[in-house]
């Protein structure tokens, strides 16, 4: 049986204002953490990628996909990520969506451990707009309480990456 999308989207708005008014109701259990002063860091590297697109029975006008994504990073960063990617496809060529979320499992500049990246791409009549954030709070061993954003730059179908990242206790 086959749940109206009018129903998802009424059940979400539910829960989400649900939250809202919980999270306002909730007196805090600890004090605010105090700001540490982090230095910004830059990571630059290659990466080498593989998309797997999966199966789909979606045949409408405007399909939605599936794919896993795999990657191997290398300089800065020496890592692997894993992760998964759904796309969403429009009727205007060169216009469409992606979201994905990765986790990244390595050593950055000398630090080991795990975080996650997510995805937004957004492509409006062949204009791409890219944002890849680390998931707040994902970081794991000596890469725990990681923030940054990736910057990818691809020439000639090389794939490189920019990662402006603060780390607390880097040096």
């Amino acid at each position: 049986m086959a749940i109206p999308i009018k129903f998802l989207f009424r059940v979400g708005i539910a829960i989400a204002c649900s939250t809202m008014v919980l999270a306002q109701s909730v007196p805090p259990s600890a004090p605010p953490a105090q700001k540490e002063n982090l230095v910004s860091h830059h990571a630059h590297g290659t990466f080498d990628v593989k998309l797997t697109p999966q199966p789909s029975d979606d045949k409408s006008e405007t399909p939605m996909g599936r794919m896993t994504l795999d990657k191997v990073f290398h300089g800065d960063l020496d890592a692997t990520s894993h992760g998964e990617m759904l796309t969403g496809g429009t009727t205007v060529k060169g216009s469409g969506v992606y979201v994905a979320v990765e986790r990244v499992e390595g050593i950055l500049q000398g630090h080991r451990g795990t975080f996650l990246l997510y995805h937004t791409g957004v492509m409006t009549r062949g204009k791409p707009e890219l944002a890849i954030t680390v998931v707040p709070d994902s970081g794991t061993g000596e890469l725990s309480g990681i923030s940054g954003k990736l910057n990818i730059q691809i020439d000639q179908g090389k794939h490189s990456y920019d990662f402006e990242y603060t780390l607390p206790n880097a040096k």
